[in-house]
């Protein structure tokens, strides 16, 4: 056993591990579903991804129990934070609206109408890269929200090639992932540092912003031209606003702002959001589904994530201290890939004396991996559980998405380390 380890430790990492594992092996639960149909709805359950790091965190926890007693588990779930899934819930019910989706699509096609070119290729481009942007400013879970939702009614919903549906989620998570570092609050990775070393608006748009500003232009250009002529040019499916009335889409802006701007405290954001359902409920008609049920599978995903990450320190510090620059850089990118990059920041942010190119390197290469995986950065489930229903079988191959976000990652790591 690791010097430091404890056994407990030891076999949360275990688990974790298993719950990696999982979550590449969620078709073959499906396919289980086909062929065992006695129990077809627990093969499905353990098929959704978002399941996967809820279910092996429930183990974590019996072990707990087992091992150490009730108190002790409840006691380590009391430490555990988490105000993170319960705000990426929050904003993905009010982000998914039909006024919110349908401000954001008049915007875009605003944009688009004055730009000379198609207006399919404008709006994917846009899509890709002004969306994704905004992350910085209304927070990302809910930029990824609004971009998911618009790609998914404009182009994914009109039947897409699988090389197109796979680079443009590719694209869109890294963009969502770098496009957050403008501010200091929107990205969960640059959030768990940026009180602790000082980081304030002017330092995180100097040092990061114009540089992931310009890697997100770049990839979406990419996607766009190497994509575009695959891009249904008919608009038919757009969310509109047509009919909602004003104050409707005022209230539903109010809401949204509330919970983005009370992002740190549950206890308002969560009144908000209460107060949202019911007004949505009393204007139903200006309304389409919302997304709770989504929220919640993505909330549940994270808050697993958040009970397994919390035992995963005693390998993590000692993999990120003790290197080289460079060797930070691409062992945090790697690292991300495995596991969240807000958790990879948040221990990074307990080690005193660390240089300023340490932490440019760490949180750089954090952000810089975020779209490798769906666990590589909290608003990716939320993305991945939108999208979902429009690849093959309703699933999205694990590997298909990190070769499909490797060059992008690979653009994003050059803007951080080159210029």
């Amino acid at each position: 056993m690791p010097v430091g380890a404890s056994a407990i430790e030891m076999i949360a990492t275990t688990l974790f591990v298993f719950a990696i594992i999982h979550t590449f092996a969620t078709d073959w639960f499906q396919r289980q579903a086909h062929t065992s149909p006695t129990h077809a709805g627990l093969w499905h359950l353990l098929g959704e991804v978002e399941v996967v790091f809820g279910f092996w965190a429930m183990l974590l926890v019996l072990a707990l129990m087992f091992i150490d007693g009730r108190e002790a588990a409840a006691a380590y779930l009391d430490t555990r934070d988490f105000t993170e899934p319960m705000f990426v819930f929050a904003v993905m019910a009010v982000a998914g609206s039909r006024p919110i989706l349908g401000l954001a699509s008049a915007t875009v096609r605003m944009v688009a109408a004055v730009v000379p070119f198609r207006e399919a290729l404008t709006t994917y481009f846009l899509g890709l890269s002004l969306v994704p942007l905004l992350g910085s400013f209304i927070t990302e879970p809910a930029a990824m929200t609004l971009a998911a939702l618009l790609l998914r009614d404009r182009f994914y919903a009109h039947g897409l090639p699988d090389r197109v549906r796979y680079g443009t989620l590719g694209v869109l998570f890294v963009n969502v992932s770098i496009g957050g570092t403008l501010t200091p609050y929107a990205a969960p990775p640059v959030l768990m540092v940026a009180g602790t070393w000082n980081w304030d608006a002017m330092f995180m748009m100097t040092t990061f912003g114009w540089k992931a500003a310009l890697a997100v232009v770049v990839n979406a250009l990419a996607a766009t031209l190497l994509l575009g002529r695959h891009l249904p040019a008919r608009d038919d499916g757009t969310v509109s606003v047509d009919g909602v009335p004003k104050l409707v889409m005022g209230v539903h802006v109010f809401f949204l702002a509330g919970i983005v701007l009370f992002a740190h405290h549950p206890a308002v954001f969560m009144g908000l959001l209460l107060f949202f359902l019911g007004f949505a409920s009393a204007y139903e008609k200006y309304q389409d589904r919302l997304i709770l049920r989504e929220g919640l599978l993505v909330a549940f995903f994270l808050a697993g994530l958040v009970v397994l990450g919390g035992q995963q320190r005693w390998w993590l510090e000692p993999l990120l201290t003790g290197r080289d620059i460079d060797a930070v850089f691409w062992g945090a990118t790697t690292l991300t890939a495995i596991t969240d990059n807000a958790a990879l920041t948040y221990l990074a942010a307990q080690v005193q004396g660390l240089s300023s190119e340490f932490k440019y390197a760490l949180v750089a290469g954090a952000v810089t991996g975020g779209g490798l995986t769906v666990i590589a950065n909290a608003p990716n489930p939320a993305g991945f559980s939108i999208l979902r229903p429009h690849f093959d079988d309703a699933a999205i191959n694990p590997l298909g998405l990190f070769a499909a976000a490797l060059l992008p990652t690979l653009i994003a790591a050059g803007a951080f380390l080159l210029l």
